[in-house]
Order: structure tokens, then sequence, then C-alpha cells
């Protein structure tokens, strides 16, 4: 089974913009894209799970979800990193319209985007990570099995006093994939 580590997208890979859809509001905070090419030089797969309440509100769609993320690759391969897979939850359970308005199982905290992509590429749980800002992020990873991991970064100097003592904090993504490939490695 393989290693993976889980990244949340708006506030840890990006600079945190409402409701994120149009690539020319993009930005990677600082180092993210070397952080995500030393995870794949390293050996893992490098997952993005992100909440994307903005489909299910109406303020844009899954296919702006699907072009932003396509815009995020091509950029990270100019870094010479990939993202292996990318899974959103499109879902809201009480601001959703039609059929995106519900509770569901991939919406973070909850597992469900790390377990489906577990299942498709072979991935040891409790041999992966999980590093977000929210903690969302950090209930998702545990409740999967992972080591959860909050960046400073976004919303998570507001979230750290709300995550458990097991969560390792640091102060972005670069810091915390140091982290990660000195120590699990």
């Amino acid at each position: 089974m393989r290693r993976a580590v889980f990244l949340d997208r708006d506030g840890t890979i990006n600079v945190e913009r409402d409701y994120l859809f149009r690539c020319e509001d993009f930005e990677f905070i600082a180092g993210a894209p070397q952080a995500i090419k030393q995870l794949n030089d390293a050996g893992f797969l490098v997952v993005v799970v992100t909440n994307q309440s903005g489909v299910a509100r109406g303020y844009y769609s899954e296919k702006d979800v699907q072009h932003l993320h396509n815009f995020v690759q091509e950029q990270l391969i100019g870094s010479g990193a990939h993202i292996d897979a990318f899974y959103y939850c499109p879902h809201h359970p009480d601001k959703g319209v039609g059929a995106y308005r519900k509770q569901c199982d991939c919406r973070k905290g909850a597992p469900g985007m790390l377990i489906e992509a577990a299942q498709e590429y072979d991935i040891d749980l409790s041999r992966s990570f999980i590093v977000g800002d929210k903690l969302a992020d950090v209930e998702a990873g545990l409740s999967a099995g992972c080591t959860p991991l909050l960046v400073l970064t976004g919303h998570g100097a507001h979230e750290q006093s709300r995550v458990t003592a097991q969560t390792l904090i640091c102060a972005d993504l670069a810091a915390a994939v140091k982290i990660i490939c000195a120590q699990f490695a």
C-alpha cells in the first residue's frame, strides 16, 4: 500500500480567497509548489481534498472547479511538481441549492474524500498525513486514521486553539512538508 499526503487547497496551497474559482484569482502561498515537489520526490502521493460549497450555493459550477484544478496542475508542472489526484465536495448541508443541499460523507470534517482516494489509489491511511488550515481538515484526517498537521496560513492561526494536542502545528505547507519528510519519510 502507498503513503499519501492529503492537502487542503484554499489557505494551505493557495492564498485564501472566499469562494475561489477563477484562475486569475489563484495565487500560491510562498513555497507551496516547492513543498509539493518535495513530497513528489519523497515518493508520497499528493492528493488535494477540498470543500467547495460555492458549488452548492450556486456561485460557480463543478466545471469551474475542475478548470481551476487543471490550471493549478499546469502551474505546478512549471515547478517540476504535480498533484496525483483532486477530490472536492460540492455539497453543503444548509446552504445548498437542489441536489447539492445535503448532508454527505465527503464534506470535511467527515473522511469520505480520504476514504475514496484510499480505495482508488491503494493508500494506507495509517501511514498517511493530512495538511490543512481548518479544524475540519484535522477532523477528516483523524477520522480516516491519518496524522494531521495544521498550517497557520489561511484560517489556521484562528483555528489552532480548536485542534487536539496530537495535531502538529506548522507555519505553512513548506514547514509541514519538512516535518513529514524529516520524521516520517
